[in-house]
């Protein structure tokens, strides 16, 4: 499959909520636009990040619908508890012309299977026969998919040309060590935030699914650039980048709790997105001292970056 759409610097967005606590729709494009025009080269919509257990199929199908009429490219998450539900996510997205699937394993009901989640996999693949996906691999999803079952999948179903890893830094190597690097036809993406330059410089990741990156979407970027120059070979970007992901580390390690959400969606209203205020479930909210934790190492990394970007010509070289 030509069309690549796993690459480059991707956020999965989050849903923002109306005072009803429903979706906010003209809230989601709203940001959706504009991540693409500083520079992402899609969005993910109705992963974890997006709350897909808390919406219903008709609500996701309206968010996937309303970013694809404004423009924005889409991948979306086909999550599910059943197979049948998965299969209707992804149709649509092929119907109404989103970018990619992220497929995610069957969840809950025989989560542990590899048949059941093989059989799940072929039929959300076969759904939407055009449009390049990746798997999804979690350990939080109860499911991790290895090189046998992926390359079985991929001989069937040739719009299968990734791997998103969530699982950490050993999981990617793994990706990288028994998946990708067997197929220059398969991509690698870093799924975690706490592992993009790992994911770029030491497993050959072409692209990075990022949640920080909602919040801070000017200084993932630049991690990005300076992981996949690092990649390259170039000794400076790599010790920058180092030095950018050490901190950004704690706002990162928040991609990897169940809290994840909560904390980034305070985070947004902290930068002035008032919108990701409420959640859509009322009882969900980080505690004061979570909230005072967050604020405090947002402001720590706001002035780190300012100075850091000033004294290592950092600023001149993003103007340029």
């Amino acid at each position: 499959m030509a069309d690549n759409i796993f690459l480059g610097c991707i956020p999965a967005l989050m849903t923002p909520c109306t005072d009803e606590r429903r979706p906010d729709f003209d809230a989601l494009v709203k940001k959706g636009l504009e991540l693409i025009s500083l520079g992402m080269s899609a969005v993910v919509y109705c992963g974890s990040m997006g709350d897909w257990p808390l919406l219903t199929d008709e609500e996701r199908m309206e968010g996937v619908e309303r970013l694809v009429k404004a423009g924005v490219p889409v991948i979306v998450g086909t999550g599910a508890i059943n197979t049948a539900k998965a299969v209707a996510l992804a149709a649509h997205a092929a119907k109404v012309g989103a970018k990619g699937l992220m497929v995610i394993p069957r969840v809950l009901s025989r989560g542990p299977s590899i048949t059941a989640q093989r059989n799940h996999f072929k039929a959300v693949l076969a759904a939407a026969p055009d449009l390049p996906a990746v798997i999804y691999n979690s350990p939080y999803y109860g499911f991790r998919t290895r090189a046998d079952l992926f390359f079985d999948l991929r001989a069937a179903h040739p719009n299968l040309i990734g791997f998103k890893e969530f699982g950490g830094a050993d999981d990617l190597r793994y990706a990288a060590e028994f998946i990708t690097s067997q197929d220059d036809g398969v991509t690698l993406m870093v799924g975690v935030d706490t592992c993009v330059f790992h994911g770029f410089v030491n497993c050959g990741a072409t692209g990075a699914i990022t949640g920080i990156g909602c919040v801070l979407p000017r200084e993932v970027l630049h991690l990005v650039a300076l992981s996949k120059a690092a990649a390259a070979g170039d000794a400076e970007a790599r010790i920058r980048a180092q030095e950018l992901e050490q901190a950004l580390a704690i706002l990162s390690s928040f991609d990897e709790g169940p809290d994840l959400v909560l904390y980034f969606k305070h985070m947004m209203v902290l930068k002035g997105d008032p919108e990701y205020r409420l959640h859509f479930d009322a009882d969900d909210a980080l505690s004061p001292s979570q909230q005072g934790y967050a604020e405090a190492q947002l402001r720590l990394f706001d002035s780190w970056y300012a100075n850091w970007s000033k004294h290592s010509g950092e600023d001149q070289k993003q103007a340029s």
